[in-house]
Protein backbone atom coordinates (compact mmCIF):
# COMPACT_ATOMS: atom_id res chain seq x y z
CA UNK A 1 0.00 0.00 0.00
CA UNK A 2 2.69 2.42 1.05
CA UNK A 3 4.88 1.61 -1.94
CA UNK A 4 1.67 2.36 -4.34
CA UNK A 5 1.10 5.57 -2.14
CA UNK A 6 4.92 6.43 -2.92
CA UNK A 7 4.45 5.57 -6.69
CA UNK A 8 1.67 7.82 -7.37
CA UNK A 9 2.89 10.91 -5.51
CA UNK A 10 6.30 10.32 -7.92
CA UNK A 11 3.75 10.05 -11.06
CA UNK A 12 2.44 13.40 -9.96
CA UNK A 13 5.93 15.02 -9.42
CA UNK A 14 6.51 13.87 -12.99
CA UNK A 15 3.29 15.95 -14.45
CA UNK A 16 5.52 19.01 -13.16
CA UNK A 17 7.76 18.46 -16.72
CA UNK A 18 4.87 19.40 -18.27
CA UNK A 19 3.92 22.00 -15.89
CA UNK A 20 2.92 23.35 -12.90
CA UNK A 21 -0.75 23.29 -14.25
CA UNK A 22 -0.90 19.52 -14.99
CA UNK A 23 0.83 19.29 -11.41
CA UNK A 24 -2.03 21.03 -9.78
CA UNK A 25 -4.75 18.53 -11.74
CA UNK A 26 -2.78 15.56 -10.80
CA UNK A 27 -2.76 16.65 -6.98
CA UNK A 28 -7.03 16.51 -7.80
CA UNK A 29 -6.70 12.63 -9.03
CA UNK A 30 -4.09 12.34 -5.75
CA UNK A 31 -6.22 13.95 -3.13
CA UNK A 32 -9.08 11.98 -4.85
CA UNK A 33 -7.60 8.77 -3.79
CA UNK A 34 -5.86 9.42 -0.74
CA UNK A 35 -7.88 11.87 1.64
CA UNK A 36 -11.47 10.46 1.05
CA UNK A 37 -12.32 7.96 3.97
CA UNK A 38 -11.24 4.42 2.33
CA UNK A 39 -7.99 5.65 1.01
CA UNK A 40 -7.31 7.45 4.64
CA UNK A 41 -8.36 4.79 6.45
CA UNK A 42 -5.99 2.26 4.57
CA UNK A 43 -2.74 4.28 4.02
CA UNK A 44 -2.95 5.83 7.36
CA UNK A 45 -3.44 1.79 9.00
CA UNK A 46 -0.88 0.62 6.15
CA UNK A 47 2.04 3.43 7.36
CA UNK A 48 1.24 2.39 11.31
CA UNK A 49 1.37 -1.50 10.81
CA UNK A 50 5.16 -0.52 8.57
CA UNK A 51 6.56 1.32 11.00
CA UNK A 52 5.29 -1.45 14.40
CA UNK A 53 6.76 -4.34 11.91
CA UNK A 54 9.73 -2.48 11.09
CA UNK A 55 10.45 -1.95 14.81
CA UNK A 56 9.49 -5.58 15.65
CA UNK A 57 12.09 -6.78 12.63
CA UNK A 58 14.63 -4.78 14.39
CA UNK A 59 13.45 -6.49 17.59
CA UNK A 60 13.29 -9.82 16.69
CA UNK A 61 16.82 -10.31 14.82
CA UNK A 62 18.64 -11.82 17.51
CA UNK A 63 22.01 -11.06 15.40
CA UNK A 64 23.29 -7.62 13.41
CA UNK A 65 25.19 -9.45 11.32
CA UNK A 66 23.24 -7.41 8.21
CA UNK A 67 23.73 -8.65 4.23
CA UNK A 68 24.62 -5.45 2.89
CA UNK A 69 21.18 -5.16 1.43
CA UNK A 70 19.16 -5.71 4.63
CA UNK A 71 21.67 -3.10 6.09
CA UNK A 72 20.38 -0.43 3.17
CA UNK A 73 17.09 -1.36 4.11
CA UNK A 74 16.69 -1.07 7.34
CA UNK A 75 18.92 2.09 7.21
CA UNK A 76 16.88 3.65 4.73
CA UNK A 77 13.79 2.92 6.51
CA UNK A 78 14.66 4.08 9.99
CA UNK A 79 15.99 7.51 8.13
CA UNK A 80 12.31 8.07 6.83
CA UNK A 81 10.58 9.26 10.03
CA UNK A 82 12.77 11.90 10.61
CA UNK A 83 12.87 12.77 6.56
CA UNK A 84 8.73 12.39 6.81
CA UNK A 85 7.78 14.34 9.53
CA UNK A 86 8.04 18.12 8.63
CA UNK A 87 6.38 16.92 4.85
CA UNK A 88 3.35 15.15 7.04
CA UNK A 89 2.57 17.75 9.63
CA UNK A 90 2.91 20.32 6.89
CA UNK A 91 -0.02 18.48 4.48
CA UNK A 92 -2.01 16.04 5.61
CA UNK A 93 -2.02 17.24 9.25
CA UNK A 94 -2.41 20.46 8.14
CA UNK A 95 -5.45 19.54 6.27
CA UNK A 96 -7.47 17.18 8.77
CA UNK A 97 -6.68 19.98 11.78
CA UNK A 98 -7.48 23.47 10.40
CA UNK A 99 -8.43 22.68 6.32
CA UNK A 100 -5.66 23.98 5.02
CA UNK A 101 -5.54 22.54 1.47
CA UNK A 102 -2.03 23.24 0.12
CA UNK A 103 -1.47 22.88 -3.56
CA UNK A 104 1.68 22.04 -5.72
CA UNK A 105 2.24 26.08 -5.80
CA UNK A 106 2.31 26.81 -2.23
CA UNK A 107 4.36 23.54 -1.29
CA UNK A 108 6.81 24.36 -3.75
CA UNK A 109 7.26 28.03 -2.76
CA UNK A 110 7.57 26.49 0.66
CA UNK A 111 10.56 24.40 -0.44
CA UNK A 112 12.34 26.47 -2.99
CA UNK A 113 12.05 30.02 -1.52
CA UNK A 114 10.61 30.01 2.11
CA UNK A 115 12.69 27.16 3.32
CA UNK A 116 15.04 25.55 0.89
CA UNK A 117 16.38 23.46 3.63
CA UNK A 118 13.63 21.56 3.84
CA UNK A 119 13.55 21.29 0.18
CA UNK A 120 16.57 19.61 0.29
CA UNK A 121 15.35 17.33 2.81
CA UNK A 122 12.14 16.41 1.02
CA UNK A 123 14.39 15.41 -2.09
CA UNK A 124 16.07 13.05 -0.40
CA UNK A 125 12.87 11.82 1.07
CA UNK A 126 11.66 11.15 -2.42
CA UNK A 127 14.72 8.87 -3.02
CA UNK A 128 15.12 7.44 0.44
CA UNK A 129 11.48 6.16 0.43
CA UNK A 130 11.91 5.02 -3.05
CA UNK A 131 14.91 3.54 -2.06
CA UNK A 132 13.64 1.71 0.62
CA UNK A 133 10.08 0.41 -1.01
CA UNK A 134 12.61 -1.25 -3.77
CA UNK A 135 14.08 -3.10 -1.37
CA UNK A 136 11.37 -4.64 0.42
CA UNK A 137 9.92 -5.37 -3.43
CA UNK A 138 13.60 -7.14 -4.78
CA UNK A 139 13.57 -8.85 -1.23
CA UNK A 140 9.60 -10.14 -1.84
CA UNK A 141 9.69 -11.07 -5.68
CA UNK A 142 13.35 -12.35 -6.31
CA UNK A 143 12.42 -15.61 -5.08
CA UNK A 144 9.56 -16.04 -7.78
CA UNK A 145 10.32 -17.66 -10.51
CA UNK A 146 9.00 -15.54 -12.75
CA UNK A 147 10.88 -12.47 -11.49
CA UNK A 148 13.74 -13.13 -13.76
CA UNK A 149 11.94 -12.56 -17.10
CA UNK A 150 10.50 -9.19 -15.66
CA UNK A 151 13.62 -8.13 -13.28
CA UNK A 152 15.40 -5.66 -16.13
CA UNK A 153 12.06 -4.39 -17.14
CA UNK A 154 11.09 -3.79 -13.55
CA UNK A 155 14.58 -1.91 -12.44
CA UNK A 156 14.35 0.17 -15.43
CA UNK A 157 10.91 2.00 -14.02
CA UNK A 158 12.48 1.68 -10.75
CA UNK A 159 15.20 3.87 -11.94
CA UNK A 160 12.97 6.03 -14.72
CA UNK A 161 9.59 6.90 -11.98
CA UNK A 162 12.03 8.97 -10.06
CA UNK A 163 14.19 10.43 -12.08
CA UNK A 164 11.36 12.16 -13.98
CA UNK A 165 9.63 12.62 -10.88
CA UNK A 166 12.66 14.87 -9.64
CA UNK A 167 13.10 16.76 -13.03
CA UNK A 168 9.33 17.99 -12.89
CA UNK A 169 10.19 18.99 -9.34
CA UNK A 170 12.99 20.99 -10.40
CA UNK A 171 10.90 22.24 -13.75
CA UNK A 172 7.72 22.91 -11.27
CA UNK A 173 10.35 24.77 -8.53
CA UNK A 174 11.82 27.10 -11.72
CA UNK A 175 7.97 27.93 -13.04
CA UNK A 176 7.19 28.93 -9.25
CA UNK A 177 10.15 30.74 -8.62
CA UNK A 178 9.42 32.35 -12.04
CA UNK A 179 5.72 33.47 -10.63
CA UNK A 180 6.47 34.64 -7.33
CA UNK A 181 8.38 37.37 -8.84
CA UNK A 182 4.60 38.69 -9.29
CA UNK A 183 2.86 40.26 -5.72
CA UNK A 184 -0.22 39.28 -7.57
CA UNK A 185 -0.02 35.88 -7.48
CA UNK A 186 1.94 35.87 -3.91
CA UNK A 187 -1.00 37.48 -2.72
CA UNK A 188 -3.14 35.15 -3.74
CA UNK A 189 -0.99 31.80 -3.34
CA UNK A 190 -0.26 32.44 -0.02
CA UNK A 191 -3.02 33.81 1.60
CA UNK A 192 -3.46 32.80 5.53
CA UNK A 193 -6.44 30.47 4.57
CA UNK A 194 -4.19 28.57 2.60
CA UNK A 195 -1.24 28.30 3.92
CA UNK A 196 -2.19 29.19 7.44
CA UNK A 197 -1.40 31.73 10.19
CA UNK A 198 1.36 31.59 12.30
CA UNK A 199 -0.26 30.22 15.51
CA UNK A 200 -0.83 27.00 13.32
CA UNK A 201 2.36 27.03 11.80
CA UNK A 202 3.62 27.00 15.59
CA UNK A 203 1.07 24.06 16.29
CA UNK A 204 2.41 21.71 13.48
CA UNK A 205 6.26 22.48 14.42
CA UNK A 206 5.33 21.39 17.76
CA UNK A 207 3.17 18.47 16.41
CA UNK A 208 6.37 17.36 13.95
CA UNK A 209 9.06 18.03 16.79
CA UNK A 210 6.54 15.56 18.96
CA UNK A 211 6.82 13.11 16.35
CA UNK A 212 10.29 13.18 15.88
CA UNK A 213 10.69 12.44 19.94
CA UNK A 214 8.44 10.18 19.48
CA UNK A 215 9.89 7.90 16.51
CA UNK A 216 13.38 8.15 18.30
CA UNK A 217 12.38 6.97 21.59
CA UNK A 218 10.27 4.09 19.63
CA UNK A 219 13.87 2.96 18.20
CA UNK A 220 15.22 3.59 21.62
CA UNK A 221 12.95 1.58 22.91
CA UNK A 222 13.69 -1.21 20.75
CA UNK A 223 17.28 -1.17 21.19
CA UNK A 224 16.94 -1.56 25.20
CA UNK A 225 14.62 -4.19 25.26
CA UNK A 226 17.32 -6.05 22.70
CA UNK A 227 19.65 -5.19 25.27
CA UNK A 228 17.35 -6.73 28.26
CA UNK A 229 16.55 -9.18 26.54
CA UNK A 230 19.97 -10.67 25.47
CA UNK A 231 21.08 -10.11 29.12
CA UNK A 232 17.89 -12.57 29.92
CA UNK A 233 18.59 -15.02 27.14
CA UNK A 234 22.42 -15.37 28.58
CA UNK A 235 21.18 -16.15 31.79
CA UNK A 236 18.82 -18.70 31.13
CA UNK A 237 21.43 -20.51 29.29
CA UNK A 238 23.51 -21.49 26.22
CA UNK A 239 23.27 -24.15 23.68
CA UNK A 240 25.84 -25.43 21.00
CA UNK A 241 25.22 -26.00 17.28
CA UNK A 242 28.28 -28.45 15.69
CA UNK A 243 29.39 -28.22 11.98
CA UNK A 244 30.48 -30.88 9.56
CA UNK A 245 33.72 -29.42 9.44
CA UNK A 246 34.06 -29.79 13.50
CA UNK A 247 33.42 -26.47 14.20
CA UNK A 248 31.18 -25.33 17.30
CA UNK A 249 29.01 -22.26 18.15
CA UNK A 250 27.57 -21.76 21.26
CA UNK A 251 24.84 -19.10 21.51
CA UNK A 252 22.10 -17.93 23.92
CA UNK A 253 19.24 -19.57 23.73
CA UNK A 254 16.46 -18.08 21.50
CA UNK A 255 19.32 -17.75 18.49
CA UNK A 256 18.98 -19.70 15.48
CA UNK A 257 21.02 -21.98 13.39
CA UNK A 258 21.54 -19.07 10.82
CA UNK A 259 22.35 -16.59 13.02
CA UNK A 260 24.73 -19.32 14.73
CA UNK A 261 26.45 -19.15 11.59
CA UNK A 262 26.91 -15.36 11.05
CA UNK A 263 28.03 -14.93 14.33
CA UNK A 264 31.03 -17.30 13.65
CA UNK A 265 31.40 -16.01 10.19
CA UNK A 266 30.26 -19.15 8.88
CA UNK A 267 29.24 -19.53 5.45
CA UNK A 268 25.82 -20.15 4.72
CA UNK A 269 23.23 -19.88 2.00
CA UNK A 270 20.78 -17.86 2.31
CA UNK A 271 18.88 -15.33 0.01
CA UNK A 272 15.70 -13.93 1.90
CA UNK A 273 17.23 -12.30 4.80
CA UNK A 274 15.43 -14.93 7.53
CA UNK A 275 12.47 -14.88 6.10
CA UNK A 276 11.59 -18.70 5.51
CA UNK A 277 11.04 -17.66 1.71
CA UNK A 278 14.09 -18.86 -0.39
CA UNK A 279 14.89 -22.48 1.53
CA UNK A 280 18.54 -22.03 0.34
CA UNK A 281 19.82 -22.08 4.08
CA UNK A 282 18.11 -25.48 4.84
CA UNK A 283 20.29 -27.79 6.95
CA UNK A 284 20.27 -31.40 7.60
CA UNK A 285 19.90 -32.13 11.71
CA UNK A 286 22.39 -34.76 12.54
CA UNK A 287 21.40 -37.41 15.51
CA UNK A 288 18.08 -37.71 17.57
CA UNK A 289 18.31 -33.65 18.96
CA UNK A 290 14.70 -33.05 20.41
CA UNK A 291 13.60 -29.73 18.03
CA UNK A 292 10.84 -27.29 18.03
CA UNK A 293 7.92 -28.03 16.00
CA UNK A 294 8.10 -25.72 12.67
CA UNK A 295 5.80 -22.86 12.26
CA UNK A 296 3.57 -22.32 9.94
CA UNK A 297 5.84 -19.97 7.20
CA UNK A 298 8.73 -23.05 7.82
CA UNK A 299 5.86 -25.76 7.72
CA UNK A 300 4.97 -24.44 4.13
CA UNK A 301 8.48 -24.69 2.55
CA UNK A 302 9.42 -27.33 3.88
CA UNK A 303 6.19 -29.14 2.31
CA UNK A 304 6.83 -27.49 -0.96
CA UNK A 305 10.46 -29.36 -0.87
CA UNK A 306 8.40 -32.51 0.83
CA UNK A 307 11.12 -32.78 3.06
CA UNK A 308 10.58 -34.28 6.42
CA UNK A 309 10.42 -31.91 9.20
CA UNK A 310 12.32 -34.20 12.14
CA UNK A 311 15.63 -34.01 9.47
CA UNK A 312 15.35 -31.26 7.13
CA UNK A 313 14.63 -27.66 8.85
CA UNK A 314 15.18 -24.44 7.87
CA UNK A 315 18.14 -22.48 9.71
CA UNK A 316 16.67 -19.34 9.48
CA UNK A 317 13.63 -20.50 11.62
CA UNK A 318 15.06 -23.74 13.63
CA UNK A 319 15.82 -21.77 17.05
CA UNK A 320 17.45 -24.86 19.30
CA UNK A 321 16.78 -25.82 22.67
CA UNK A 322 19.63 -28.23 23.37
CA UNK A 323 22.72 -29.28 21.76
CA UNK A 324 22.24 -30.13 18.31
CA UNK A 325 25.04 -31.20 14.97
CA UNK A 326 23.67 -29.97 11.07
CA UNK A 327 24.51 -30.36 8.15
CA UNK A 328 23.76 -27.74 5.52
CA UNK A 329 22.48 -28.84 2.41
CA UNK A 330 23.10 -26.24 -0.22
CA UNK A 331 26.10 -24.98 -1.37
CA UNK A 332 27.51 -21.76 0.06
CA UNK A 333 28.21 -20.37 -3.71
CA UNK A 334 24.61 -19.93 -4.13
CA UNK A 335 24.18 -16.87 -2.41
CA UNK A 336 26.02 -15.11 -5.12
CA UNK A 337 24.30 -17.04 -7.65
CA UNK A 338 20.94 -16.99 -6.44
CA UNK A 339 19.15 -15.24 -8.85
CA UNK A 340 15.72 -16.96 -9.70
CA UNK A 341 14.42 -16.78 -13.05
CA UNK A 342 18.13 -16.36 -14.68
CA UNK A 343 17.85 -20.02 -15.23
CA UNK A 344 14.92 -22.12 -14.27
CA UNK A 345 14.62 -23.88 -11.37
CA UNK A 346 17.99 -22.38 -9.72
CA UNK A 347 15.68 -23.71 -6.21
CA UNK A 348 15.86 -27.38 -6.64
CA UNK A 349 12.97 -28.60 -7.49
CA UNK A 350 11.42 -32.25 -8.48
CA UNK A 351 9.56 -32.34 -12.10
CA UNK A 352 8.75 -33.66 -14.90
CA UNK A 353 10.88 -33.73 -18.20
CA UNK A 354 12.08 -35.24 -21.34
CA UNK A 355 15.64 -36.37 -21.12
CA UNK A 356 17.83 -36.64 -24.63
CA UNK A 357 21.28 -38.10 -24.41
CA UNK A 358 22.58 -37.72 -28.29
CA UNK A 359 26.41 -38.80 -28.92
CA UNK A 360 29.16 -38.49 -31.92
CA UNK A 361 29.66 -41.93 -32.92
CA UNK A 362 33.80 -43.32 -33.16
CA UNK A 363 35.28 -39.65 -32.23
CA UNK A 364 38.37 -41.70 -31.17
CA UNK A 365 38.96 -42.85 -34.55
CA UNK A 366 38.43 -38.99 -36.00
CA UNK A 367 40.78 -38.20 -33.22
CA UNK A 368 43.64 -40.48 -34.69
CA UNK A 369 43.08 -39.73 -38.09
CA UNK A 370 42.61 -35.52 -38.19
CA UNK A 371 45.13 -32.61 -36.44
CA UNK A 372 43.72 -32.20 -33.10
CA UNK A 373 42.60 -28.59 -34.38
CA UNK A 374 40.14 -30.38 -36.75
CA UNK A 375 38.77 -32.72 -34.93
CA UNK A 376 38.09 -30.04 -32.47
CA UNK A 377 36.30 -28.11 -35.32
CA UNK A 378 34.41 -31.14 -36.25
CA UNK A 379 33.14 -31.51 -33.00
CA UNK A 380 32.28 -28.38 -32.70
CA UNK A 381 30.33 -28.51 -35.58
CA UNK A 382 28.39 -31.77 -34.65
CA UNK A 383 27.37 -29.87 -31.34
CA UNK A 384 26.17 -26.84 -33.08
CA UNK A 385 23.99 -28.96 -35.32
CA UNK A 386 22.60 -31.09 -32.67
CA UNK A 387 21.87 -28.11 -30.71
CA UNK A 388 20.65 -25.86 -32.87
CA UNK A 389 17.90 -28.89 -33.46
CA UNK A 390 17.06 -28.80 -30.20
CA UNK A 391 16.95 -25.37 -29.03
CA UNK A 392 14.67 -25.25 -31.86
CA UNK A 393 12.31 -27.73 -30.61
CA UNK A 394 11.89 -25.73 -27.27
CA UNK A 395 14.55 -27.72 -25.71
CA UNK A 396 17.67 -26.83 -23.34
CA UNK A 397 20.99 -28.18 -24.05
CA UNK A 398 22.04 -28.73 -20.66
CA UNK A 399 25.87 -30.57 -20.36
CA UNK A 400 28.52 -31.39 -22.89
CA UNK A 401 29.82 -34.24 -21.94
CA UNK A 402 32.94 -34.24 -24.81
CA UNK A 403 31.54 -35.48 -27.96
CA UNK A 404 27.76 -35.70 -26.76
CA UNK A 405 25.03 -33.54 -25.07
CA UNK A 406 22.42 -34.21 -22.70
CA UNK A 407 19.27 -32.07 -23.66
CA UNK A 408 15.76 -31.68 -20.99
CA UNK A 409 12.49 -30.76 -22.75
CA UNK A 410 9.54 -29.13 -20.15
CA UNK A 411 10.85 -26.79 -18.13
CA UNK A 412 8.72 -24.40 -19.29
CA UNK A 413 5.70 -26.85 -20.69
CA UNK A 414 3.35 -29.45 -19.52
CA UNK A 415 4.65 -33.21 -19.80
CA UNK A 416 2.94 -34.10 -23.14
CA UNK A 417 4.47 -30.96 -24.58
CA UNK A 418 7.80 -31.81 -23.60
CA UNK A 419 7.65 -35.24 -24.68
CA UNK A 420 6.43 -33.93 -28.07
CA UNK A 421 9.10 -31.47 -28.39
CA UNK A 422 11.74 -34.46 -27.87
CA UNK A 423 10.16 -36.47 -30.27
CA UNK A 424 10.17 -33.85 -33.21
CA UNK A 425 14.00 -32.88 -32.16
CA UNK A 426 15.13 -36.31 -32.53
CA UNK A 427 14.65 -36.08 -36.64
CA UNK A 428 15.50 -32.62 -36.94
CA UNK A 429 18.79 -33.52 -35.19
CA UNK A 430 19.05 -36.24 -37.57
CA UNK A 431 18.95 -33.85 -40.58
CA UNK A 432 20.55 -31.45 -39.19
CA UNK A 433 23.89 -34.17 -39.24
CA UNK A 434 22.48 -35.37 -42.95
CA UNK A 435 23.75 -31.51 -43.89
CA UNK A 436 26.55 -31.59 -41.77
CA UNK A 437 27.77 -34.40 -43.80
CA UNK A 438 26.76 -33.34 -46.32
CA UNK A 439 28.92 -29.85 -46.26
CA UNK A 440 32.13 -31.84 -44.62
CA UNK A 441 32.19 -34.57 -46.76
CA UNK A 442 35.27 -33.97 -48.79
CA UNK A 443 37.47 -33.93 -45.42
CA UNK A 444 36.27 -37.12 -43.92
CA UNK A 445 36.47 -40.34 -45.25
CA UNK A 446 33.35 -41.45 -43.57
CA UNK A 447 29.82 -39.23 -42.77
CA UNK A 448 29.77 -38.77 -38.90
CA UNK A 449 27.16 -40.96 -37.31
CA UNK A 450 25.31 -40.68 -33.63
CA UNK A 451 23.21 -42.04 -30.93
CA UNK A 452 20.44 -40.40 -29.64
CA UNK A 453 18.63 -42.32 -26.29
CA UNK A 454 15.35 -40.63 -24.95
CA UNK A 455 13.24 -40.91 -22.21
CA UNK A 456 10.66 -39.36 -19.13
CA UNK A 457 9.93 -38.94 -15.96
CA UNK A 458 10.19 -37.14 -12.79
CA UNK A 459 13.98 -35.90 -11.91
CA UNK A 460 15.60 -33.25 -9.11
CA UNK A 461 16.40 -29.66 -11.29
CA UNK A 462 18.04 -26.93 -9.59
CA UNK A 463 22.25 -26.49 -9.23
CA UNK A 464 25.28 -27.94 -8.58
CA UNK A 465 28.92 -27.27 -8.12
CA UNK A 466 31.37 -25.99 -6.46
CA UNK A 467 32.01 -22.07 -5.41
CA UNK A 468 31.52 -19.78 -8.78
CA UNK A 469 32.13 -23.19 -10.98
CA UNK A 470 28.05 -23.59 -10.49
CA UNK A 471 25.43 -25.03 -13.59
CA UNK A 472 22.26 -25.93 -13.56
CA UNK A 473 21.68 -29.60 -14.47
CA UNK A 474 18.87 -32.64 -13.50
CA UNK A 475 19.79 -35.70 -11.26
CA UNK A 476 17.38 -38.79 -11.39
CA UNK A 477 16.80 -42.15 -13.40
CA UNK A 478 15.39 -40.64 -16.27
CA UNK A 479 18.16 -39.40 -17.44
CA UNK A 480 19.96 -42.57 -16.11
CA UNK A 481 17.58 -44.35 -18.82
CA UNK A 482 18.08 -41.56 -21.21
CA UNK A 483 22.10 -42.25 -21.37
CA UNK A 484 21.77 -46.23 -20.95
CA UNK A 485 19.30 -46.20 -23.92
CA UNK A 486 21.80 -43.73 -26.12
CA UNK A 487 24.60 -46.46 -25.16
CA UNK A 488 22.63 -49.38 -26.51
CA UNK A 489 22.25 -47.74 -29.85
CA UNK A 490 25.69 -48.79 -30.33
CA UNK A 491 24.58 -52.69 -29.70
CA UNK A 492 21.41 -52.32 -31.41
CA UNK A 493 22.72 -50.37 -34.77
CA UNK A 494 20.30 -48.01 -34.69
CA UNK A 495 20.50 -43.94 -34.79
CA UNK A 496 17.84 -43.43 -32.23
CA UNK A 497 16.17 -45.42 -29.29
CA UNK A 498 12.77 -43.96 -27.31
CA UNK A 499 11.09 -45.46 -24.45
CA UNK A 500 7.57 -46.42 -24.92
CA UNK A 501 6.99 -44.17 -21.93
CA UNK A 502 7.71 -40.80 -24.01
CA UNK A 503 5.40 -41.78 -26.68
CA UNK A 504 2.56 -42.57 -24.08
CA UNK A 505 2.92 -39.37 -22.54
CA UNK A 506 3.13 -37.59 -25.55
CA UNK A 507 -0.12 -39.05 -27.06
CA UNK A 508 1.48 -40.50 -30.12
CA UNK A 509 1.42 -43.26 -31.73
CA UNK A 510 4.85 -45.29 -32.60
CA UNK A 511 3.28 -46.80 -35.33
CA UNK A 512 5.33 -49.14 -37.10
CA UNK A 513 8.37 -48.74 -35.19
CA UNK A 514 9.86 -51.66 -34.09
CA UNK A 515 9.50 -52.40 -29.88
CA UNK A 516 12.05 -53.68 -27.73
CA UNK A 517 12.26 -54.92 -24.20
CA UNK A 518 15.47 -52.97 -22.84
CA UNK A 519 17.46 -54.61 -19.67
CA UNK A 520 19.36 -52.16 -18.90
CA UNK A 521 22.70 -52.05 -16.74
CA UNK A 522 21.12 -50.74 -12.92
CA UNK A 523 17.57 -51.80 -13.90
CA UNK A 524 16.08 -55.28 -12.33
CA UNK A 525 13.06 -54.73 -14.83
CA UNK A 526 13.13 -54.09 -18.72
CA UNK A 527 12.08 -50.91 -20.42
CA UNK A 528 9.83 -50.70 -23.37
CA UNK A 529 11.10 -48.93 -26.15
CA UNK A 530 11.35 -48.04 -29.87
CA UNK A 531 14.10 -48.60 -32.10
CA UNK A 532 14.86 -46.07 -35.12
CA UNK A 533 16.74 -47.47 -37.52
CA UNK A 534 16.80 -43.99 -39.35
CA UNK A 535 16.02 -41.21 -36.93
CA UNK A 536 14.55 -39.30 -39.75
CA UNK A 537 11.78 -41.72 -39.44
CA UNK A 538 10.39 -40.64 -36.47
CA UNK A 539 6.68 -40.10 -36.02
CA UNK A 540 5.77 -36.48 -36.16
CA UNK A 541 3.61 -34.68 -34.11
CA UNK A 542 1.10 -32.43 -35.33
CA UNK A 543 1.62 -29.11 -33.66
Amino acid sequence: MLFVYIGTHLLNHSLGNASLAWLERGLLVQKLIWQGRPGTILLYSALAIHFCLGLWALYERRSLHWTPGEVAQLTLGLCIPPLLANHLVNTRIAFAAFGLNKGYAQLLYSLWIAQPAFGRVQLMLLVVAWAHGCYGIWFWLRSKPWFGKWRSVLASLAVLLPVLALLGYLQGGREVMALAQDPGWRAGALATTVIGTAAQDRWLVDLRNNFLLFAGGALLLVLSARGARSLWERKRGRVCVRYPDGRQVHIPLGFSVLEASRMARIPHASACGGRARCSLCRVRVVGDAKLPAPREAERRVLARLDADSRFVRLACQLRPKADLSVWPLVPTSTNVTFEPGRRWGVMPKERFGAFMFVDMRDSTRLAAEQLPFDSLFFVSRFLAATCAAIVQEGGLPNQFLGDGVLAIFGLDTEPAIACRQALDAVPRIATNIAALNDAIEPQLRQPIRFGIGVHCGRAVMGEIGFREHVTFTALGDPLNVAARLEQLTRDVGCEAIVSDAVFRHAGISAGLLAPLDAHLRGRDEAVRVRVLPDARLMPRSEG
